[in-house]
């Protein structure tokens, strides 16, 4: 990576609801023109960690940074250059769809009509219909227009797409969030928190897992695939019971031995050739397998 200075920093981030640690000793780097993904599961501290990076938190102790800067006492400064989907979205509900826009665009200095029109016929929503009208989805679908049409140099996404329909969601993570990147490349940043995991596959460069408030893994995307395999042996009779070194977990059924290794594929797969298998396959993980690896 460049020697810029990171869209956001995080350094042993704590918060906690009373007594409970919702975000204990957290540690984030996220580098300019990035799509960061954070995974993890309900209540694993990804919502907390967003609002920490918004000020809407402040946190117990620990440092947070984006783009070098403390959002606590440079909050104006740091919100021009980001825009937030939250997972639960609301407007005022007696402005329309076309209000809604303007109000928010009153705010920032840029906004790209162009593809705020684009977007609105892509999703195919009414900028006359009224907010108080609009199902879960479709208030989903206004909030990101309102994000990407300022430009922004930092997306912080919450599960943005967990209320549009399969086709939308696809369209919307594939077109939407793909444009935004190239129209700044390098330098426009998206850190979205998801459990839909596998939508995200082709676009999440480096990610994230966070578990009870800590991060538990954290690699580039390419390198999870490179490392994280799984092993497929079929033998002749039933599957032999075996301890192989370096196996993350096994399942034997039947005839067939599922291995999953993270790092040194290559020396389990040596061990299960001395077996004699009738096949012998590899193939890497998504990345929503690694985190159900990780987590298991």
């Amino acid at each position: 990576m460049s020697n810029a200075t990171p869209a956001i920093e995080l350094v042993d981030l704590h918060y906690a609801y009373g007594r409970s640690d919702a975000v204990n000793g957290f540690n984030l780097t996220v580098q300019p023109g990035c799509c960061y993904g954070l995974f993890g599961r309900n209540g694993a501290g990804k919502t907390t960690t967003m609002k920490c990076l918004l000020n809407l938190l402040r946190p117990q102790s620990g440092t947070v940074r984006l783009f070098g800067l403390n959002p606590a006492k440079q909050e104006v400064e740091v919100k021009r250059r980001l825009a937030y989907v939250p997972d639960a979205v609301a407007f005022y509900p007696w402005m329309s769809v076309r209000e809604t826009l303007d109000y928010l665009a009153s705010f920032r200095a840029h906004w790209n009509g162009q593809i705020e029109a684009e977007l609105l016929q892509r999703f195919d929503l009414d900028p006359n219909q009224r907010a108080s009208a609009l199902s879960k989805g479709q208030r989903t679908q206004v909030a990101l227009v309102a994000a990407i049409c300022p430009e922004p140099d930092l997306l912080l996404l919450d599960e943005p797409t967990s209320g549009l329909d399969p086709i939308v969601r696809r369209e919307f993570i594939e077109t939407v969030i793909g444009a935004y990147q190239e129209g700044g490349p390098g330098a426009r940043t998206i850190l979205v928190s998801t459990h839909l995991i596998s939508e995200f596959e082709g676009l999440i460069d480096q990610f994230t897992i966070v578990d009870h408030g800590r991060a538990v893994l954290s690699l580039d995307a390419d390198e999870a695939r490179s490392r994280y395999q799984k092993i497929h042996a079929r033998f002749s009779g039933a599957a032999p019971e075996i301890t192989l070194a370096g196996a993350l977990r096994s399942r034997r059924h039947g005839r067939e031995l599922e291995v999953i290794a993270n790092g040194g594929a290559g020396a389990i797969m040596d061990q299960l050739r001395r077996l004699s298998p009738e096949s012998l396959t590899s193939e890497s993980l998504t990345l929503e397998e690694v985190f159900v690896a990780t987590l298991k």
